[in-house]
């Protein structure tokens, strides 16, 4: 068993092998050391979150009422940010079967079915990251994401001088889970191949930056009346920042990547003119596009919204995998009281929306 790494020493490490990484708000002393041991340390769990969005990093940050948080010490974002959210115990691993664990203690090259019984607390002998991904076998892992998932692995294995065969999936740990949703021997294979290097060893030369997210900031700042009952598009006016040209022009008012990749999407919108009693829904249009047409749309409504006294303020958040040529637009439908079905348009008066793309 090793003693734990400090935040501090944490941080050189992630550094040192590469990783793109955030520290999330009072990560340094956020633990659940209070509800039991931490240390010594024996291996590394490798998790995925059986979901996606913009508020997944506060969620292992914060956890739920049944599970607080935090859940793991780091989370890897599609967008191929690792976050650190914990440092000390964390509500990640729960208790695994004794011969899985003495597997990772012996860094045996194989890793047993576990037992059904489960006596060791998990909680204190392991690192944990969760992944973002659906964890349905059909979510891609994006090659950025997945390549900072093993230089974490790879970081923690190389200060406390272990070898890849420390590093374990929460399902090899026990019985009750299923993740990662990907082969842990590959995995272990490319933590191995990046131990046999010196620490921020790139493959090919490359270097972690070749491949930043795209971002892009767009912005509204003109009214645009929306008409009652109707999806309308909304028309970004501004480009607060759009270094590789990906804003439409006036009459493809989205995003239009240029890249094959996935994007997290957020935002707000300001909307006025409505009153309580009418509902404002939101929704993301995803539109396959050729000579100058859309031929097929993918929606997904992403707020129905009752209107209060007042404007509306809504958040737009989104993530999906996008394809180069693709439009995507965001889109409102206001919807009045029946009373009010002759009111005046309401109408969309500001908003903000910044996308982060995989390069």
């Amino acid at each position: 068993m090793a003693t734990p790494m400090t935040a501090d020493q944490m941080v050189k490490a992630l550094k040192a092998e590469g990783v793109r990484i955030k520290e999330h708000r009072s990560w340094r002393s956020h633990n659940r050391n209070h509800k039991g041991a931490w240390g010594g340390v024996n291996g590394v769990v490798i998790h995925h979150t059986a979901g996606v969005g913009s508020g997944m990093a506060d969620y292992c940050y914060d956890g739920t009422a049944d599970l607080p948080g935090p859940v793991c010490h780091a989370f890897a974002s599609k967008a191929a940010t690792v976050y650190l959210v914990g440092n000390g115990r964390a509500n990640h691993a729960g208790t695994f079967a004794n011969n899985a664990h003495q597997a990772v203690i012996r860094e045996s090259s194989t890793h047993p079915r576990p037992d059904a019984a489960e006596p060791i607390d998990g909680n204190t002998h392991y690192y944990g990251i969760e992944t973002e991904n659906r964890g349905d076998g059909s979510d891609p892992y994006p090659a950025a994401q997945y390549d900072q998932v093993v230089r974490w692995a790879a970081a923690i294995c190389r200060f406390h001088k272990w070898s890849a065969d420390s590093v374990i999936g929460h399902k090899e740990g026990t019985r009750r889970k299923i993740d990662p949703s990907f082969s842990m021997a590959t995995f272990r294979k490319d933590v191995a191949e990046r131990l046999s290097h010196p620490a921020g060893w790139n493959p090919g030369g490359t270097s972690p930056e070749d491949d930043m997210p795209i971002r892009t900031s767009l912005g509204k700042d003109k009214s645009q009346s929306v008409p009652w009952g109707e999806w309308t598009a909304v028309t970004w006016d501004v480009e607060h920042a759009d270094p590789h040209k990906q804003h439409g022009d006036g009459n493809h008012p989205g995003y239009l990547p240029k890249t094959s990749s996935w994007a997290d999407f957020n935002g707000r919108l300001r909307v006025s003119g409505m009153e309580p009693g009418d509902q404002l829904q939101v929704r993301y249009e995803v539109h396959d596009w050729k000579n100058g047409k859309s031929t097929g749309v993918w929606t997904e409504i992403i707020a129905d919204h009752q209107a209060t006294p007042g404007d509306q303020f809504v958040s737009v958040p989104f993530s999906k995998g996008l394809k180069k040529g693709q439009h995507v637009y965001v889109a409102v439908k206001p919807i009045p009281a029946p009373e009010r079905a002759d009111a005046k348009a309401p109408s969309v008066t500001d908003g903000r929306w910044a996308i982060r793309q995989d390069g």
